[in-house]
């Protein structure tokens, strides 16, 4: 068995699900108001909403759930954050480093749960994992080891051994993905040049980019934005010949090459067990923020088939899933 799928079952064991609770969700009287913002799509939000009812949270009678979604348009979320501000309610769930940051400039008193965030410690949210204090706890998906692995899968897959990175500018996550993956590629001696897109808009340019550097290539770093637009991504990669690597199983199931990285679904479902936990009165500073390492490798051969790549078989082996 894999180390992939040993870590999964780790997961599927408690390591991380929620185990339902329903007694305080069916006896409080009260309707807790509970605010989502997200940088990318619904995703997280629906598998939020899911581990809320299964703790026996029932929107309409004693929870409901404010949403702000910003599709990758990361200008829109300050004022995302100020209406759940003015909205008052008693928790902030949040996906996406930038809403994060977001949601901390609009507030230092609403309990705040980082459900799909990279590292909080580098991005200035919390001074540490074990006691944040303030306002805010939840959960990191910080791993140091993600880019060299990034870097292992394209090389396995790259027909033609030139490597790109498609990144978002302002995103200090990425940035350090970035370094972290030239720093791999200059180890072999060769370049792994970066294309950056801060808006759909400017996808197509990326892609336009690194077809002059002849990428055979490309990493999708992880971004709300990417997520939202992750067909357009898969259909220019193809476009492109290129075979690409990505963070997420959403960007397979979209059309990519392949992924691997945390399960998105399973923090935001995590994240409910947390506001659980504030409801019921902990102070989210005194929570320790949880870095939980489940890792998914995701295949898509349809995407293989039309770029022509045989996918190696020790890869397919090692998956945890292979969309065909």
């Amino acid at each position: 068995m894999g180390q992939e799928k040993r870590r999964r079952l780790l997961f599927a064991s408690g390591a991380l699900l929620a185990v339902p609770r329903l007694g305080f969700a069916q006896q409080s009287s009260k309707v807790w108001r509970i605010g989502f913002i997200a940088g990318g799509g619904t995703a997280d939000l629906d598998e939020f909403r899911k581990a809320m009812r299964d703790l026996g949270y029932q929107e309409g009678k004693n929870v409901h759930i404010e949403s702000r979604i910003a599709y990758g348009d990361f200008d829109r979320l300050p004022a995302h954050a100020a209406d759940l501000v003015k909205a008052k309610v008693d928790v902030i769930v949040v996906s996406g480093t930038p809403a994060a940051n977001a949601v901390q400039r609009a507030t230092s008193t609403i309990p705040v749960v980082l459900a799909v965030v990279g590292d909080p410690v580098a991005s200035g949210l919390v001074t540490s994992l074990a006691r944040p204090g303030g306002n805010i706890t939840g959960l990191s998906l910080a791993n140091t080891e993600l880019p060299g692995k990034w870097f292992e899968f394209a090389r396995s897959v790259s027909p033609g051994f030139k490597i790109g990175v498609l990144a978002h500018p302002k995103q200090q996550t990425n940035q350090r993905y970035v370094k972290d993956i030239q720093s791999a590629a200059q180890k072999l001696g060769i370049e792994a040049p970066a294309a950056y897109a801060a808006t759909v808009d400017e996808i197509e340019g990326a892609f336009t980019f690194l077809n002059r550097e002849r990428i055979s290539t490309v990493i999708v770093l992880p971004n709300g934005l990417f997520a939202t637009n992750a067909k357009q991504i898969a259909r220019l990669a193809v476009q492109h010949r290129m075979a690409s690597v990505a963070t997420a199983a959403i960007f397979p199931e979209r059309g990519l090459l392949l992924s691997y990285g945390q399960n998105y679904g399973a923090f935001s479902r995590k994240a409910a067990t947390y506001v659980d936990k504030i409801l019921r009165g902990a102070k989210p500073g005194e929570l320790p923020i949880e870095q939980p390492m489940i890792l998914e490798l995701v295949i898509n051969l349809v995407t293989a088939r039309q770029l022509g790549l045989t996918v190696p078989k020790d890869l397919i082996l090692r998956a945890d899933r292979v969309i065909e």
